[in-house]
């Protein structure tokens, strides 16, 4: 035999041996539904079927042609998930290779909106704009009230008092022409014009929906900056859910809540409830400071009020046919403690003010299809709020309180609304005409002393319509119209003309018109406050306020190998008349007028990348505002004065370790306005720019039943923000805007528990 036969015969059998070892070993490739592309970075689960020990799961990308070498050589169960793209689930023999064929998503990111449409719908086929913060994003930022969310938003800004709490501003309007529903049913309650966002907890919050510009046809008074939208849990796949979330912040934040779902057949029931306590902060506490009890010094006062909350809900679901009944009661309750400074010579006295808030909401609906194109959904609901401040004469030794004498320390305010909502609805794919008729009464009672004859009502109510025309595939026509009749002012008539137009597979435009109002508040109308530092008088000859809104945006949207592409140019005017403001009267009477003419106008650009395990946005806006006083010599001369915004964030999931890490920033740029001084001269005022920087990582343990998030905020460390204006019916003033309390970190333990493991136990013993 040749010298060299060896080694060829040994070549020959490694080749062989190689050949039948890879054939025996499965594996997988992933195509596109046109049957040519190869889809890379898919994510493929096996889970062997027979393995009784060892590993029995892995997870496993498909490399740039498209394959996954199977791990196991057993029968094997595949999962492949490619964001924009339907799961696809099969089960593969020993030794099998197999080719798998994946199907576009019709709906992108599996996100649905609510919010002024006929029924539920993708993002993408909707006339308005919406932007979705869903519970992925929520506890991405360890979010805990609404304040926490929208802080990260595009085109919003959040203001903060100490002690009527926090508001928002959208497309530079604020106040009560942004409206805030829960579940479709509006939060009462405004102090100074604004809801307190930090009020709102969201550990029921399953999605929140924001449609910038009016939605007055849809939602009436108040919703001309935008609407907020926040929706609750509702469902499960499960028969019962028990959770469990705890919170902890270095600043002297201390959170728990839990829920407790059943379902059985048609028929659901969902209990919430929790407390938030913050025991209050200054500047000069420790990084790390646990409550400690001041009781006769300094540092007993805080710059940062302690505030303490408890709340709960109750919701009972039944399913009817196609329809769905529910009723939901919640409760909710603050106290804010303002601690004063001990009072010369020998300090053991000091003044206390306690805030305290009560809310009773109930709910009940009906909605859900009709026939066969019909959907019908109907809200009744009783709302009560109550603010009662009381002022104390401590004793700091003693500990004795007395409630002082002086009417202004006592304070109570009750407001009630009813309101009944109803509207049905077409939504026909097939049809070039769809359309939506409804009703929507509100009737909201104010009491309190500092309302004249301390009782005030004011009623309204309204019928809207609006239709749905597609002359051809790509384009939706939707004109809109509401009239009202309201007890106490003339109402005008509210038109709106919405367009979308898709006019490719990946660009889709919309433009509208909308007519706006606010109408006058009871505090507006019927406000009496009178003692020795005030004169504020409403005003019962006010008129609505009213709006003309243009907005135009563009979308486009591109899905290639399971990365998904998106951008957003939007341009927006607004143009108000008779704007609702407080201003000098007669003498050093403050009363509110319909004064000025008030103008905004921006541009926003957002941009998103997402591929299954990364997502990362970045965005911007530039707003001006105008008011008759900035046009004037002393302000300048300047039509408008703008102001810029810049927010990004980014999410990365190690799918191998169930770990998520995600940053948020922002940049708010400075504000400048106009006021009138105690001269009738006009004056610039200034807020100054700030950053703001979070940072989160989520960790899941057995099967995510329990996520354990640390995190940190505010990194950049912002506290007071240097402001020189003016303070409302005071002179003006140079000084500082509170706007967070520093660098802090967090950590926030989630548990959940349900069903799962013994449905899935069931599953493979039958």
């Amino acid at each position: 035999m040749k010298k060299g036969l060896y080694p060829s015969i040994l070549v020959i059998l490694l080749s062989i041996f190689s050949s039948t070892f890879s054939l025996g070993q499965s594996r997988i490739t992933v195509f596109a539904e046109d049957s040519v592309s190869l889809m890379s970075y898919a994510h493929v689960k096996f889970t062997c079927l027979t393995c009784n020990t060892g590993k029995t799961t892995a997870f496993i990308l498909t490399n740039d042609r498209g394959i996954a070498t199977n791990p196991f050589d057993a029968s094997t169960q595949i999962h492949i998930k490619l964001l924009g793209y339907k799961d696809l689930i099969d089960t593969l023999a020993q030794g099998q290779s197999q080719k798998y064929y994946l199907q576009q998503s019709s709906v992108t990111l599996n996100e649905v909106v609510i919010t002024a449409q006929y029924s539920s719908n993708n993002p993408e086929k909707a006339v308005h704009k919406v932007k979705i913060v869903d519970r992925k994003r929520i506890e991405a930022q360890g979010a805990v009230t609404l304040r926490d969310v929208l802080t990260n938003e595009t085109n919003i800004r959040i203001s903060q008092d100490n002690v009527l709490g926090s508001s928002t501003s959208i497309q530079g309007l604020s106040g009560q022409n942004v409206k805030i529903l829960i579940d479709g049913v509006p939060v009462i309650g405004r102090l100074g014009g604004n809801i307190d966002l930090s009020q709102i907890n969201l550990n029921n919050i399953e999605r929140i929906e924001i449609i910038e510009g009016p939605l007055s046809v849809e939602y009436g008074t108040n919703a001309l900056a935008g609407t907020i939208n926040l929706n609750t849990k509702k469902k499960s796949k499960y028969n019962y859910d028990l959770g469990l979330n705890t919170y902890y912040e270095t600043v002297g934040q201390y959170n728990i809540d839990g829920q407790v779902s059943w379902h059985k057949g048609k028929n659901s029931i969902v209990m919430t409830g929790g407390r938030n306590y913050f025991d209050g902060w200054s500047t000069t506490d420790k990084f790390i400071d646990f409550s400690t009890s001041n009781i006769a010094d300094t540092n007993r006062v805080s710059e940062w009020n302690p505030k303490e909350q408890y709340f709960g809900q109750l919701q009972y679901i039944r399913e009817i046919s196609n329809l769905k009944l529910r009723y939901a009661s919640s409760y909710f309750e603050e106290t804010i403690t303002n601690k004063g400074l001990p009072r010369k010579p020998f300090y053991e006295t000091a003044f206390d003010d306690y805030y305290y808030t009560q809310r009773f909401d109930n709910t009940l609906s009906l909605n859900g299809k009709v026939g066969k194109n019909g959907n019908l959904n109907m809200i009744f609901s009783y709302n009560d709020y109550k603010r009662r401040k009381n002022t104390f004469y401590k004793n700091l030794i003693t500990l004795e309180e007395l409630l002082t004498e002086a009417p202004s320390d006592q304070d109570t305010t009750l407001y009630n609304l009813i309101m009944a909502r109803g509207s049905y609805s077409t939504s026909n794919d097939s049809s070039k005409f769809n359309y939506s008729v409804g009703y929507d009464i509100n009737v909201e009672t104010g009491i309190g002393q500092r309302i004249k004859n301390n009782e005030q009502q004011i009623g309204d109510y309204a019928i809207f319509g609006s239709a749905e025309y597609c002359p051809i595939k790509e384009i939706t026509i939707r004109p809109g119209v509401r009239y009202s009749h309201n007890t106490s002012y003339p109402a005008p008539l509210t038109p709106s003309l919405n367009i979308r137009y898709k006019f490719s597979k990946s660009y889709t435009l919309r433009a509208s018109y909308s007519r706006g109002f606010r109408a006058p508040s009871i505090k507006d109308l019927y406000f009496n406050f009178v003692d020795i530092n005030h004169d504020i008088q409403g005003n019962p000859n006010l008129e609505a306020e009213t709006s003309d809104n243009y907005a135009v945006s563009t979308t486009w949207q591109r899905v290639n190998r399971g990365k998904i592409y998106k951008a957003n140019f939007s341009l927006f005017y607004n143009d108000i008349s008779d704007l609702i403001t407080l201003a000098i009267g007669e003498g050093t009477s403050y009363s509110y007028f319909n004064l000025e003419q008030y103008k905004t106008l921006g541009t926003q650009l957002n941009m998103e990348f997402s591929i299954e395990h990364f997502k990362v946005s970045i965005g911007g806006s530039y707003t001006g505002v105008y008011n008759s006083l900035s046009s004037t010599e002393g302000g300048g001369g300047k039509p408008y004065n703008y102001s810029p915004e810049v927010r990004s964030s980014a999410l990365y999931n190690f799918r191998k370790w169930n770990l998520q890490v995600a940053g948020f920033y922002k940049y708010t740029g400075s504000v400048v306005g106009y006021y009138l001084d105690d001269e009738d001269a006009v004056q610039q005022s200034f807020l100054d720019d700030f950053h703001t920087l979070d940072f989160t990582i989520t960790k899941g343990f057995w099967k995510n039943k329990i996520k354990w998030t640390i995190g940190g905020k505010n990194l950049l460390g912002v506290q007071n923000i240097q402001s020189t204006g003016a303070t409302g019916v005071h002179s003006s003033n140079t000084g500082v805007v509170a706007m967070s309390w520093g660098r802090s970190i967090f950590t926030a333990l989630k548990i959940n528990l349900n069903d799962e493991v013994f449905t899935k136990k069931k599953t493979h013993d039958k």
